[in-house]
């Protein structure tokens, strides 16, 4: 059985840092480009970060870019999402999503789906 399993979240003051792991059970993620998306409430489920399984291409949305870094140990079958310099607007569920090899901005294309880890930022 194919499973994500997010870790790591937790409540943080503003400029501090949080680092989310997802766990890969049941499969390797060698063939697989990993996402990472969240959702705040009353809005829509966001692409945050995505690392393609080929040459580890990263990809970053412009609200995340020069504070968080996505990272993939493909022999732990984990891949990272160092969150640093966090902003209360940051605060949202955080998923990690699987789809095979290339990452792609839409969340329809990822097959495999974790439950979701809360993060929020506030002082």
């Amino acid at each position: 059985q194919l499973q994500l399993v997010e870790s790591g979240g937790g409540l943080v003051q503003p400029g501090g840092s949080l680092r989310l792991s997802c766990a890969a059970f049941g499969f390797t993620l060698d063939y697989y480009a990993i996402g990472w998306f969240r959702q705040a409430p009353g809005k829509e489920r966001e692409g945050v970060s995505c690392i393609s399984t080929s040459d580890g291409t990263t990809y970053y949305a412009d609200s995340v870019k020069g504070r968080f870094t996505i990272s993939r140990d493909n022999a732990k079958k984990t891949v990272y999402l160092q969150m640093n310099s966090l902003k209360p607007e940051d605060t949202a569920v955080y998923y990690c999503a699987a789809k095979g090899y290339y990452c792609s901005g839409r969340r329809d294309d990822f097959n495999y789906w974790g439950q979701g880890a809360q993060v929020t930022v506030s002082s």
